[in-house]
């Protein structure tokens, strides 16, 4: 692989390991009110957490690109902060990225709190913890495989995207060119064996998330079991 790819590489795994870290934080919180809460919001809010599993990309893409932009309320308040227009750059990458991939995060972890149950955190609160004592303390180790599992999708989600990220940041090398639209750009000039070999590299690298995945289910079932 040349140096284009290896760039492509570095510059998907960076943007991979800073929607993983954003989504963690944004993810953990929600997920944990979602399961808990019993407001009339909570349907609402949960399914336009998991909006961008059913819209097409590029229509997601296309609309993420419009906030961004010159008119978008989004872009609005970035020209107004001096930071300029986050469309076709690494920030506005990272915004579509961790938008796209937020039902990847937040299901796993929703799950597995409401798998953990209320009982442990009653039990926490008779010894006088607090509720966010017992919430770091007993509810997000109970949940761990969760959050294990959404740390590994939306990683994994976020390597393999390419209509959102294709709209919104374009195709620019060094800046926006990650490995999905390095390959989109390899077979559209009929460099197929370069393509080839970024691509085989994505099969091996899925393939390798799904063992990881099926591995952390066996352990989770022995452990219950």
């Amino acid at each position: 692989m040349g140096p284009e790819a290896w760039q492509a590489i570095l510059l998907t795994t960076k943007l991979a390991s800073l929607t993983t870290a954003i989504l963690l934080l944004i993810a953990t919180p929600l997920a944990w009110w979602l399961s808990q809460t019993t407001s009339r919001w909570r349907s609402p809010i949960a399914a336009l957490v998991m909006l961008p599993l059913v819209l097409p990309p590029t229509v997601l893409g296309f609309y993420i690109l419009v906030l961004l932009g010159p008119e978008g309320w989004i872009g609005v308040i970035t020209q107004s902060l001096g930071v300029g227009l986050l469309s076709f750059s690494f920030g506005g990458l990272l915004f579509g990225s961790v938008v796209f991939s937020l039902p990847f995060a937040v299901q796993p972890i929703q799950y597995a709190f409401e798998a953990v149950g209320r009982r442990p955190m009653e039990v926490a609160a008779t010894l006088r913890a607090s509720p966010i004592n017992a919430f770091f303390s007993v509810a997000l180790p109970l949940a761990r495989p969760g959050l294990f599992t959404a740390t590994v999708l939306s990683f994994a989600h976020t390597v393999g995207e390419f209509g959102v990220v294709l709209m919104i940041g374009g195709n620019i090398p060094g800046q926006t060119r990650v490995v999905s639209t390095q390959i989109f750009g390899h077979v559209e000039a009929m460099e197929y064996s370069q393509a080839h070999g970024l691509a085989a590299a994505m099969v091996v690298f899925s393939f390798g998330v799904l063992i990881a995945l099926s591995m952390l289910k066996r352990r989770t079932d022995r452990v219950m079991v």
